[in-house]
């Protein structure tokens, strides 16, 4: 048990038993220099009359990375938010330094299209699911490009290939691919701190493919809710066609990991907070002014995200449905300045203004006034005070990547007082789920949750903010550091695992040599994905003219056996390649073809099972336009190469487990391929094919090579001494792997080469 029940009789807080684990600005796992880039510097430059001076940030994110960027020689790199001449940026530069923070100067023609523009009329309306607001403006597009120039031009002046880049959110999206040209076994991270989009909003961006490849650059790319790591991994499967298994993303032959990592707070700083005598003081004077009146507090940024409107009409109609809480309840709306000459945003302060007027108007009596608005931020004293003077805190935005609002509120509580109404669309409501959850555009019950607020007994307050409590106090803002740090450095040495399986150069030398070197060899190659490209029409796929060449040369040469080992049918292989000196099998093992001689069956199979199956597959066949089925002698396949990605893999998902049962009980094996259900006996499969070749002669050289699941058999069948490559993946059996069939095909071009090299020596 990482908490206790036992309570602290003084404060009224849960105890933290010291076996819960503590991650202070001390406690950052690595060892290596962290180089932190972010839009904005964790410090803002402010003019006093003797000068240029640096005002700590109140975000979350300053308070979180000042662990990482303050220990050894970290750096931060991030603009400073001011405008600055030459002269100027010469004062300021020093106190950067000093503070290890390496300033990018932006022009305000550049803040204007990238951030202002870009960042936050295209990039912000879209991923909080605003599409109308959102504008697509080709200059905005291009100078977000230069400005992430900028930015990775200062990371590489000063990175090493042994640091560790951290990027955060979705200012900075090309950066980590930019960096990556240039550095390409640099370990980076990025963060994105707002939603990431569903597919269908997503593809609205004309970008969107930049985006993704930009993003990918990462070895770790980090969201707040397990719905946003879904949304990207979906975009990049839909959009970029990759490789996708689980929770990693397979890009030209480096896994990159999506995963979840919810940012906390420092709960001990606001705990803190709540008892400093500045904040006792506040909240005395708040409760001598509100007297016995029930508070609710909301603290926004103003933002059409936010929720602010639909929670102003929520109180006006609690109200009006029960004039018994007028006079007895007010509420405290605080709204951080923020863009308010943009349109949209001029246009919210004004219906803010507006409603609130017309809410007082309405309803004010001598000595009430139902709302307190405020339009401006305040000092951390003052906003503690704030937190603990309010009996319910009302936090409903309409979308929202966390909203660390929720998380001070409920750390402020030190007396375990108060209620917390959280909207459905924060991802804070993942992890606080004591709190009451509403859904923002359902007016009515936001009503209802504030009548259940505002009766709820002080036990039922303590117990839900107490269990709140612990969960913010474990997974605090400096667990969420290390964790991603950590976890980036497990993936980078998972990478670095994969890169060892990768067919170098010094592996091919070494196999080419052993190749030459060779009495007796076979060549067991797949056929689709391995010889050929993937076609969406399985026909396209006819070998080339190069191809047939190869393949001949190699096959020419009286120390080789060369087998293609295919899941094609024997009429298709006998069709494509009956013509060239090659061996052939057929549907995974059931046809065999020696060169020179007819067509036999490794066995006689049953196939009695094929109706029921066939009328299984039509079913989803139906079900999913673009889906065929191809029946082979001893087996059947649906295809789906011509469905949407997502479809196509939520049904394949279905039948494979819809077959299971019958699959089980009838001798059959499912095989899940490269957009491909086949189910075919389990007496036969490519390996057994392959062992039985091998029994045949004794080979000094064996190499296999193949693109899917179903020459896994093959690769596990193959003997210690045997060179299995899987093409496209590195997630395999084999012991090497290649990124595509081009490469395939040169590598055994090599061997052709080194054929005609050993007919010269001789």
């Amino acid at each position: 048990m990482l908490f206790s029940r036992r309570k602290n009789k003084q404060k009224n807080i849960p105890y933290i038993s010291s076996s819960l684990p503590r991650f202070d600005e001390g406690g950052l796992l690595t060892e290596r220099r962290v180089i932190i880039v972010s839009n904005r510097l964790p410090v803002k430059v402010v003019v006093k009359s003797d000068g240029f001076h640096l005002q700590q940030s109140e975000g979350g994110l300053a308070t979180g990375l000042s662990s990482v960027y303050k220990r050894n020689d970290n750096l931060w790199i991030g603009w400073p938010g001011a405008f600055l001449d030459a002269n100027q940026r010469a004062q300021v530069n020093p106190l950067l330094e000093a503070e290890k923070l390496l300033p990018v100067y932006l022009t305000e023609e550049e803040i204007a299209a990238y951030y202002e523009g870009f960042s936050n009329e295209t990039l912000w309306p879209l991923y909080h699911y605003f599409p109308s607001y959102t504008l697509y403006k080709k200059n905005d597009w291009e100078v977000y490009c230069a400005v992430n120039r900028k930015f990775a031009e200062h990371v590489l002046r000063v990175a090493r290939e042994e640091d560790i880049i951290w990027v955060h959110d979705y200012q900075l999206c090309l950066v980590p691919e930019l960096i990556r040209e240039q550095l390409p076994n640099v370990t980076i991270g990025f963060f994105q701190h707002i939603p990431f989009p569903d597919f269908e909003i997503f593809r609205l961006l004309p970008w969107r493919k930049e985006i993704l490849k930009g993003l990918l650059g990462a070895d770790l790319i980090g969201f707040h809710t397990l719905d946003d790591t879904k949304h990207f991994i979906a975009s990049c499967s839909r959009l970029l066609n990759l490789e996708v298994m689980m929770n990693r993303i397979l890009v030209e032959g480096r896994e990159v990991m999506v995963d979840t990592f919810p940012m906390g707070i420092d709960f001990e700083k606001f705990q803190n907070w709540a008892r400093k005598e500045r904040t006792l003081q506040n909240e005395r004077r708040l409760r001598s002014l509100v007297g016995p009146l029930k508070i609710m507090i909301s603290v926004d940024r103003l933002d059409y995200s936010k929720g602010i409107l639909n929670r102003l009409e929520a109180f006006e109609l609690l109200l009006e449905k029960h004039p018994q809480l007028r006079g007895k309840i007010s509420f405290i709306q605080l709204v951080v300045p923020s863009r308010d000459q943009v349109p949209q945003y001029k246009w919210l302060k004004d219906e803010i203004d507006k409603r609130v007027s017309a809410i007082n108007s309405r309803f004010s009596s001598f000595g009430w006034t139902p709302i307190y608005y405020f339009y401006r931020s305040f000092q951390m004293d003052m906003l503690s005070a704030l937190y603990k003077t309010a009996d319910i805190a009302m936090i409903t935005p309409m979308r929202d990547g966390m909203n660390l609002v929720s998380k001070e509120y409920v750390a402020s509580k030190i007396d375990q007082k108060g209620v917390l109404i959280l909207s459905e669309m924060a991802g804070a409501s993942k992890e606080l789920l004591h709190a009451i959850i509403v859904n923002p555009n359902d007016i009515e019950a936001m009503v209802d949750a504030l009548l259940q607020a505002i009766e709820m007994p002080e036990e039922e307050q303590a117990y839900r903010i107490r269990a709140m409590q612990e969960i913010i106090a474990k997974y605090n803002v400096y667990h969420w550091v290390n964790l991603f740090i950590e976890t980036l450095e497990e993936v980078k040495q998972q990478q670095d695992r994969l890169i060892t399986k990768m067919l170098n150069r010094q592996v091919t030398e070494n196999m080419i040599r052993h190749y030459a070197q060779a009495r007796k060899r076979i060549l067991l190659l797949d056929y689709d994905g391995t010889l050929v490209p993937y076609f969406s029409d399985i026909n396209q796929a006819i070998p080339d003219r190069e191809l047939k060449r190869l393949l001949t040369t190699l096959a020419r040469d009286p120390r080789n056996r060369v087998v293609v080992i295919s899941g094609r049918t024997h009429e298709t292989l006998a069709k494509w390649l009956g013509d060239i000196p090659v061996d052939l099998i057929a549907e995974h093992g059931v046809w065999r073809k020696d060169h020179g001689r007819d067509w036999q069956k490794f066995t006689e199979l049953n196939t009695a099972w094929k109706p029921s199956i066939r009328h299984i597959l039509e079913m989803y066949m139906h079900r999913t336009p673009g889906s065929f089925i191809e029946e082979k002698s001893y087996s059947l396949a649906w295809h789906y190469r011509n469905v949407s990605t997502e479809l196509g893999e939520e049904r394949a998902r279905e039948l494979v487990d819809n077959l299971k049962f019958f699959s089980s009980h009838h001798g059959l094996q499912v095989l899940s391929g490269n957009k491909v259900i086949e189910i075919k006996n389990a007496d036969v499969n490519k390996g057994k094919a392959a062992r039985e070749l091998l029994k045949e002669q004794r080979y000094d050289f064996i190499l296999a090579i193949g693109d899917d699941a179903t020459d896994e058999d093959t690769f596990r069948a193959m003997p210690a001494r045997a060179y299995t490559i899987r093409v496209g993946s590195a997630l395999s059996a084999a012991q090497y792997y290649l990124r595509s069939y081009q490469e395939v095909r040169a590598l055994l071009n090599n061997f052709a080469e080194a054929n005609v090299e050993e007919l010269i020596k001789k």
